[in-house]
């Protein structure tokens, strides 16, 4: 596991939250120093697994209604440009949220540690995005989106590399998936140092509507050979 903080790592790809004008970016920049707390509502996990010295994280749907709140809180926050989303207002959220909940090709989800939200990952199928009107498809590709939470507290070593791992781990545990794909703005150096030091290799950049990306791959032989 790598060495680093939320501080340190904007991991950032963008989706437009497809076919709907809804651009969601990934991003992991400074927390803020005092975030909310939210409630946690009891709810089945899609996939669970204990780390070590970290503790218990859950990967859960997002639910558009029960999470809006939270949602529109992180992605409107500055730490949360790359998402796309910081001038979107609540109600426009909950549709975008709404509308990819309706999708079988896109997902939404919170990851919880301890029972804490503490970030938001998306999946999508290349081949039904507009990322895929961009590079050569391969059967078993997926694409991810990444936003961490703000932490409030102060930096702790490994945490974007955990939850990363952890959500990898989801994403690959699915028969059939080969090779993850995300597409973090082409400025974005952090970004992409911090992807490229998961596993994942440089591609082409390409241009989508709301920006010039960089594509990087993280093939399902290489990860598991990281474990």
């Amino acid at each position: 596991m790598t060495a680093e903080s939320p501080a340190d790592t904007p991991v950032e790809s963008p989706v437009t939250a497809t076919h709907v004008e809804s651009p969601v970016t990934t991003s992991v920049e400074s927390p803020s120093a005092s975030p909310v707390e939210y409630p946690v509502r009891s709810r089945d996990a899609v996939y669970e697994q204990t780390v070590d010295g970290f503790g218990t994280v859950r990967v859960v749907p997002v639910d558009p209604a029960g999470d809006i709140d939270l949602i529109h809180d992180w992605v409107s926050e500055e730490r949360a440009r790359f998402w796309g989303m910081r001038d979107v207002g609540r109600e426009r959220v909950l549709e975008i949220y709404a509308y990819l909940d309706s999708l079988t090709t896109h997902h939404a989800y919170l990851i919880h540690r301890d029972d804490k939200p503490v970030a938001l990952f998306q999946t999508y199928e290349p081949e039904s995005d507009p990322v895929g009107e961009c590079y050569d498809v391969q059967p078993g590709d997926f694409g991810i989106h990444l936003m961490v939470g703000p932490s409030g507290g102060a930096q702790e070593p490994g945490f974007t590399g955990t939850l990363l791992s952890v959500f990898l781990a989801f994403v690959l545990s699915v028969p059939g998936r080969q090779r993850i794909v995300a597409e973090p703005d082409a400025r974005n150096d952090k970004a992409i140092t911090r992807l490229v030091r998961q596993g994942f290799i440089r591609g082409p950049q390409i241009d989508l509507p709301e920006k010039r990306a960089q594509l990087v791959f993280l093939s399902r032989e290489t990860f598991e050979g990281r474990r």
